[in-house]
């Protein structure tokens, strides 16, 4: 699994004019789903996100991960993570989960992120959606499980 985190003061996510999830401050992540992956894959990039220290301590150094600090988690599907683009001028997309496949692994991720952190809202899997973010920093990285 492939996890792009931000780390933002504020992120929502909005599906056809509504918005379905939103945070203060904490992590955005976009969460791509490759054909390998599994709920210990899942399991195991869930813990690295949460305990990733990326937030200041009080010596502004990076030394507070997400749980130190209560923050939000906003994850988003997101399958052009998995694409491939180090041949030609198009992604190719061979890499990733087939969509009902990837969709039951999200949901998976979901419901242990909420079962382990108190703070997580979402996007819709597969919708169009409409992100706006404040990155704080920016602080971002690509995470792998």
């Amino acid at each position: 699994m492939l996890g792009l985190i931000q780390r933002v003061r504020s992120a929502s996510v909005t599906v056809a004019g509504e918005v379905v999830g939103s945070i203060d401050q904490g992590l955005l992540l976009l969460l791509g789903v490759e054909k390998d992956d599994d709920i210990a894959h899942a399991d195991k990039l869930l813990q690295k996100i949460l305990n990733y220290r990326v937030f200041a301590d009080a010596d502004g150094k990076m030394n507070l991960s997400l749980r130190d600090v209560q923050g939000g988690l906003l994850v988003i599907s997101q399958f052009t993570l998995a694409a491939r683009t180090d041949k030609g001028l198009r992604p190719s997309f061979s890499s990733a989960k087939p969509p009902l496949e990837a969709e039951q692994l999200y949901d998976y991720f979901l419901n242990a992120s909420a079962a382990a952190h108190a703070k997580v809202a979402a996007g819709r899997f597969g919708a169009d959606m409409q992100l706006a973010l404040v990155n704080d920093g920016p602080v971002t990285f690509l995470l792998k499980s």
